[in-house]
């Protein structure tokens, strides 16, 4: 991955030395033909693409900068309600995450969003303890985090 980086910023400075021209803008255009230029290789060279990691990291972060949002409004309707409904409780979460630095990635996340906070871990390391201030169904919520933080996680480290 870092080849396909360092020859795609080959691309864009060979591109500004053609056009002779240094700017901002012609090394944006030939970082932008360096792309194509290593997708067209990718088909005959074999290689896993950059960009689509690239690409994942990004809508890992949309679907974190959602769940803050989301968490943020629950958060206002638990604070704001007269009567406290919201049932509390620790939730064991099994991932599917091999590597640490995922797991901690996805405990970070889970303790980043309000409400929630990563507690422990077992002792293979591939059981989250997460406490939660609403947990009115505990499948769901393990489910939720499988399904949204869990994937993207995934697709960002492999």
């Amino acid at each position: 991955m870092a080849f396909q980086i360092l020859l795609n910023l080959l691309i864009a400075v060979v591109w500004m030395a053609l056009q002779n021209s240094y700017t901002p803008v012609d090394f944006l255009f030939g970082y932008v033909v360096g792309i194509f230029v290593l997708l067209i290789l990718r088909t005959v060279l074999r290689f896993d693409f950059y960009m689509r990691r690239v690409y994942a990291v990004f809508k890992l972060f949309l679907l974190f900068s959602k769940e803050l949002i989301m968490a943020n409004i629950d958060m206002i309707r638990i604070v704001l309600s007269p009567k406290l409904t919201n049932k509390p409780g620790i939730v064991a979460v099994p991932t599917r995450l091999s590597s640490d630095w995922e797991v901690t990635l996805l405990a970070s996340l889970i303790s980043l969003t309000p409400g929630t906070l990563s507690m422990d871990f077992s002792e293979d390391g591939r059981t989250i303890y997460i406490h939660n201030i609403d947990v009115p169904n505990r499948e769901e919520m393990i489910k939720d985090i499988q399904d949204k933080f869990e994937k993207a996680i995934l697709e960002v480290t492999r």
